[in-house]
């Protein structure tokens, strides 16, 4: 019931992002590029929110499920205050400094895809502080298992997004054609309609009763609960996200057609692996519920479960990426060499999926979800900066690796933090962790 609601909204997600994708592709690899290297600032804000409200929604799913619906209230107003805050500042960064934003993620030389980048960015300036409200919403709402609701909430957006792109993209129904503005733009409608069908059910559920007004409400008993638990999350995803981006840097600077491809490959994982972000959501929210109401034999048996399943969804996503990154790759108006890049990061894909469908399901779900955000901390801190970045340092900027060993050495954190993670699991510490805080369930 939680798990297929979010399984089919990032279905939606990622076909949204597969046909923008596409899109940009039939123009230039110039457009492709700095479409894509510009998302990636996005995608660093996208992290630090949901770092925050993935936090909140720890805390969300313990008080929902013993039922005490004024802390819930509470929680629900530090997670909005503090992602609104971080909204204005990224807000204020993208219309301050695009061109500096841009100019790290390529090579000097490379003006088309800056230029491009700029003007994607500059369109996009409106979606910070829907997603701040977005995001923070729907995981509330997936906490208290009403995830049917930000499922409807993208399938409109789905919709406005796809026509409003290929209208403003190619200059359809009269419109001029704007290229990278126009899926900037379209984009943008899509994340108003998105954000306001979950404003209306959110401020319309009966059970919650959340009104405007209790943004304004006092909740400073709660606010280092929240800080314990959140920041940990909201440092991991944010380091995460940030690494990301050192990653994308890294490839920029490798150059644009290892970019190109790298865009391609991304949409192809997140097709084959769809599964993992719902099996994630729901371990996080079942473990945090399941705790709630003391039963921590369960959840134990329940991270077990998920770590099958994990295992299982890796496999399947390795084969599905054998099977369709061929006939992907072929419908995008790029060089022969960047194709033949992308088939190498295909290849290397296949390998870093099965141990990312695992580690994520751990990670964002039964040991977050059992409140263990310190160890998730240590483990995304090291493994990303002391592993990844310097390895991918190494093998594209400095040995100049094929493009296949490149990308194992840019994802190696993948592997290494999916040992450690069934490591954790198995020692049942994540388990002890929340027992000695059981309290804030009361």
């Amino acid at each position: 019931m939680i798990a297929v609601p979010v399984i089919l909204q990032s279905l939606i997600t990622t076909g949204v992002n597969l046909v923008d994708n596409i899109m940009l592709g039939q123009l230039t690899e110039t457009a492709l590029s700095g479409s894509t290297q510009a998302n990636q600032f996005i995608t660093l804000y996208t992290f630090v929110t949901m770092g925050i409200s993935m936090g909140a929604s720890v805390l969300s799913s313990r008080y929902w499920g013993a039922r005490d619906l004024v802390s819930l209230k509470k929680i629900i107003t530090i997670a909005l205050r503090f992602s609104l805050a971080l909204a204005l500042c990224f807000t204020a960064a993208n219309v301050f400094f695009p061109q500096y934003i841009m100019s790290l993620y390529f090579q000097p030389d490379a003006v088309g895809e800056i230029a491009a980048g700029v003007t994607y960015l500059r369109w996009s300036t409106g979606c910070f502080v829907l997603m701040a409200i977005s995001l923070v919403l729907t995981n509330i709402l997936r906490s208290m298992s009403l995830s049917a609701v930000p499922l409807l909430a993208s399938a409109c957006a789905f919709g406005i997004n796809i026509g409003a792109n290929y209208v403003l993209i190619f200059g359809k129904l009269g419109f001029p054609a704007m290229g990278v503005a126009g899926a900037a733009l379209g984009t943008f409608l899509a994340r108003i309609v998105e954000t306001g069908v979950i404003m209306v059910s959110f401020f319309r559920n009966q059970r919650l009763r959340y009104r405007l007004k209790d943004i304004l409400r006092p909740c400073k008993d709660l606010v280092m609960e929240f800080l314990r638990i959140s920041v940990p999350v909201m440092l991991s995803d944010s380091l995460l996200g940030l690494g990301d981006n050192v990653l994308a840097i890294i490839m920029g600077q490798i150059g644009s057609g290892f970019v190109s491809a790298n865009s391609i490959t991304v949409l192809v994982q997140r097709v084959s692996t769809i599964f993992i972000s719902g099996l994630s959501f729901s371990g996080c929210f079942l473990t945090g519920q399941t705790l709630g109401e003391g039963r921590t034999k369960e959840a134990y048996r329940q991270g077990y479960t998920y770590l099958f399943l994990g295992a299982v969804v890796g496999v399947g996503a390795a084969l599905i990426i054998q099977g369709i990154s061929g006939r992907i790759i072929e419908v995008y108006k790029i060089t022969d060499e960047t194709k033949e890049i992308a088939r190498q990061l295909m290849n290397a894909l296949c390998v870093i999926v099965v141990f990312r469908s695992t580690n994520s399901i751990l990670t964002k779900g039964v040991l977050r979800g059992g409140g263990d955000t310190r160890f998730l901390l240590m483990a995304d801190m090291s493994t990303m900066w002391l592993v990844a970045v310097p390895l991918g340092m190494l093998g594209g900027l400095v040995l100049r690796l094929p493009a296949f060993w490149t990308y194992l050495f840019l994802y190696s954190d993948q592997i290494i933090k999916a040992v450690w993670c069934v490591s954790r699991l198995r020692s049942g510490k994540w388990i002890k962790k929340i027992d000695a805080h059981a309290d804030c369930a009361d």
